[in-house]
């Protein structure tokens, strides 16, 4: 999909000249358009042998029975090695005990922050816990560096839900069959988030009221924001060579700061086989050669996406970078959303209801009511196949 459907077509050659035998069709498709052409090649009998899977997709392509497990391949290979993946990682492509993907690349989210303004006003260690972080958003707007603290648009719910699970909070119950928001745990995670907003810390926009996220960013219109790894590369190319200093980014801190980085959520690609495929042993040899180290690095190079392998990223040099260095640091505490195939209508309900809080149309406790009923209606098929698998 997009451009990673673009670049390993440059990769396809050498696989070629070392698999005399086979021969490599790849088809380049949109992101926008990549799940529905999925489902309808396998509703119609027509899916490809290998297939880039986003990891949120593994659950649903997996629950309708079109994915080949993984497991014994990865057993007899002498290319892969699991311990040299980020567990986080690996977990988002386990549904049951089963593998169901392999990663591919890598994406997680952390903070991006102008170290100059912090300094400015003397936070210059990155904040560890949820209270630190505050009293330095609250140091930067009150010393007159940034009119905000940070930008969390509403429309968005990754950050909501990382801080959910960092506290604890299960989001889903009863094996994934109803809400779970009214947990304390999440309450309490949603509390501080809210508190962003009602306190004048964060502005309540969305990212479609942004215009320039790296103007704003340039001027000081806030300190931080939280984003992936794709991030690095404009920031270097977008800001100004005397700006490039005076930024940085940083993991997550925890809630009380006794374990660092604080979680945060597991993305990224994994590869993925269709249990239809007719050319199996040949569509792992081509997932493993991929997921070799060298070829990892290689793919960084092409794209910029992060490797999946802690070994190709002192081979792609990123190891040595002191940006992509914090995403190495915060993959190591990732975990993945619920495996549900509805996690992404319940994903948006979540950044809705954090919109109708913020704006005061709905307390925090009625909130995360009705987003436990809006989230129960949604599985509702869920608990009828379960009921009767």
């Amino acid at each position: 999909m997009g451009a990673e459907g673009e670049a390993v077509q440059q990769m396809i050659p050498e696989f070629e000249r070392l698999h005399p035998g086979i021969r490599v069709r790849v088809q380049q498709m949109p992101w926008t358009a990549a799940h529905e052409k999925l489902l309808t090649g396998f509703v119609g009998e027509a899916t490809p042998d290998i297939t880039q899977m986003g990891n949120t997709w593994v659950p649903e392509f997996q629950t309708l029975g079109a994915l080949a497990p993984l497991d014994g391949y990865v057993r007899g290979s002498t290319v892969v090695d699991t311990s040299d993946y980020f567990s986080g990682i690996w977990q988002t492509n386990v549904v049951g005990d089963s593998l169901y993907g392999l990663p591919w690349y890598v994406d997680t989210k952390l903070i991006f922050y102008r170290k100059d303004l912090f300094a400015a006003v003397g936070v210059t260690t990155p904040p560890r816990s949820w209270a630190e972080w505050r009293d330095a958003m609250i140091k930067v707007q009150k010393g007159g560096k940034a009119k905000w603290g940070i930008l969390l648009p509403t429309n968005e719910w990754p950050q909501i839900i990382t801080w959910g699970l960092q506290e604890g909070a299960p989001l889903l119950k009863d094996g994934g069959r109803y809400g779970d928001f009214s947990d304390p745990r999440f309450a309490e995670a949603f509390h501080f988030y809210v508190s962003l907003y009602k306190d004048g810390i964060a502005p309540t926009v969305s990212s479609n009221e942004i215009s320039n996220l790296f103007q704003e960013f340039e001027k000081g219109t806030f300190a931080m924001f939280i984003s992936g790894p794709w991030q690095v590369g404009e920031l270097r190319k977008r800001l100004p060579a005397s700006m490039q200093d005076a930024w940085a980014a940083m993991p997550l801190p925890s809630p009380d700061g006794k374990t660092y980085p604080g979680t945060s959520l597991a993305g990224g690609s994994s590869l993925s086989m269709f249990r239809a495929s007719k050319h199996k042993k040949e569509a792992w040899q081509l997932i493993e050669f991929l997921s070799e180290p060298a070829q990892q690095a290689k793919f960084t190079a092409l794209t910029g996406d992060l490797p999946a392998r802690e070994s190709a990223w002192p081979l792609a040099k990123l190891d040595s970078d002191p940006q992509t260095l914090a995403f190495l640091t915060q993959l190591r505490n990732v975990t993945p959303t619920p495996k549900v195939p509805e996690w992404e209508d319940i994903a948006t309900r979540v950044f809705q209801t954090v919109e109708r809080v913020v704006l005061g149309r709905a307390t925090e406790r009625q909130g995360l009511a009705a987003l436990d009923a809006d989230v129960d209606r949604i599985l509702e098929k869920r608990r009828w196949l379960l009921a009767h698998r």
